[in-house]
């Protein structure tokens, strides 16, 4: 499949020459609706379950299944991202959450039915993830311009998850939950015209399309360098997720308010906002890229605060800190799209989505587990030392990888020298 991207946005200058390639404004558009769709359907279907069933164990199974359907969606789905054109299949997965999110609403729909109905919805969000991002190294190209734009989607998705939290629980003092979720299947409509009118219809990949979808998924995990990189891109959310996960039980701990918690929570979304809008804007691809083992390394180091159980302002700052840190990402980014082979780019993204978000759900149950044992501000701690070690043993792996493979190499990926 032949890349094509608007010629006239010239080589990559930082995040306004991404702006520049009118194909991904749409695209960029498009993200915010779906995000702040999922976002307020899911604070407002848990309301209108427990309101249903008056039972806090359904509430938090809806929840939980926003989660759950992602590991079998991302395996059973992943090969349809590169066997169909990407347009098609970001369009349908939109229109089929706008569906589902419109059958909500209808009164007579039951509890079950709307348990049903979430999961549909979750069990396509890798596919369509996935194939998002496929689509925007086509559009893009595979380069700087890429990676800049997939930072810039991530920092919207994290800006609309803080805004669709607030926005929701607002929304919920003057609508029904049922009509605010219609504002989510409007969200999705939203983002299924834009992409389908504001996007160019491009062939599937010819490659992978003889490739039976398995075979794509063990291909993409065959080379062991492309099987460190995922595993690096997988496993530290694990032990960057247990502060998050725990910092309630730790508010109610040390005696802090629950205005306290609220800025907690909010602090390492926006350092790591922080650290990419710095890294993508005022670094080169060739600094990013030296800046991946270094900061991984140290980035869960602020965590180590926690041993003396401290303070919120001290714990602003180390959860500002790690945040900050992930800048990283922007680089690791690049190594990865650098390592996956073009025909195989969609089953990869999918399943980098399908890990990382289960990852993360197994990292939050880990911690909550955990803390049934020991105090939570020991629990973060070790997840800072064991989540160092495994940062610390991932990049030692792909350092050995890059020079056991043969092939085509990124020039500015240190690792692989």
């Amino acid at each position: 499949m032949v890349i094509v991207h608007d010629a006239a946005a010239g080589p990559a200058r930082g995040y306004r020459s991404v702006f520049r390639v009118r194909e991904f404004r749409p695209v960029f558009a498009a993200h915010p609706l779906s995000v702040l769709g999922a976002v307020v359907a899911e604070i407002s279907l848990t309301v209108l379950v427990f309101r249903a069933t008056g039972s806090p164990l359904m509430s938090a199974l809806t929840f939980a299944l926003g989660f759950l359907p992602y590991a079998l969606g991302g395996t059973l789905l992943a090969g349809i991202a590169d066997r169909r054109p990407a347009r098609r299949v970001l369009v349908a997965c939109d229109l089929l959450c706008a569906a589902c999110a419109a059958v909500m609403v209808l009164p007579a729909t039951p509890v079950a039915g709307l348990l049903a109905l979430r999961c549909a919805m979750a069990f396509v969000a890798p596919l369509f993830q996935g194939t998002r991002a496929a689509a925007l190294a086509d559009v893009l190209g595979p380069g700087e311009a890429f990676v800049l734009g997939r930072s810039l989607m991530r920092m919207v998705a994290q800006s609309a998850q803080l805004i669709g939290f607030g926005l929701g629980g607002l929304l919920l003092t003057v609508l029904a939950p049922r009509a605010a979720i219609g504002l989510t299947a409007a969200g999705f409509l939203g983002s299924a015209l834009l992409l389908r009118f504001g996007t160019r219809a491009r062939p599937a990949r010819a490659a992978a399309a003889r490739t039976p979808p398995l075979a794509g998924l063990r291909a993409v995990l065959a080379g062991r360098r492309l099987r460190v990189l995922t595993l690096l891109c997988w496993l530290p959310p694990v032990f960057f997720i247990a502060p998050e996960a725990l910092l309630a039980p730790y508010a109610d701990g040390i005696g802090a308010g629950t205005a306290a918690l609220g800025v907690m929570m909010c602090a390492l979304p926006v350092g790591t906002i922080a650290g990419e809008l710095w890294a993508g804007s005022r670094l080169g691809p060739r600094a990013r890229s030296r800046l991946v083992a270094p900061l991984a390394t140290v980035a869960m180091l602020p965590l180590l605060a926690f041993a003396v159980r401290p303070p919120v302002p001290v714990v602003l700052a180390a959860l500002l800190l790690t945040g900050l840190a992930h800048a990283y990402g922007i680089g690791l980014d690049q190594w990865y799209v650098d390592a996956v082979p073009e025909a195989l780019r969609g089953r990869a993204m999918t399943l980098l989505s399908t890990g990382l978000m289960t990852f993360q759900g197994a990292g939050m149950a880990l911690a909550g587990l955990a803390a049934e044992f020991a105090p939570v501000h020991a629990v973060v701690t070790a997840s800072a030392v064991l989540g160092t070690a495994v940062v610390v043993l991932l990049l030692a792996a792909l350092r050995s990888a890059g020079r056991g493979e043969q092939g085509p190499r990124n020039e500015t990926d240190p690792a692989a020298k």
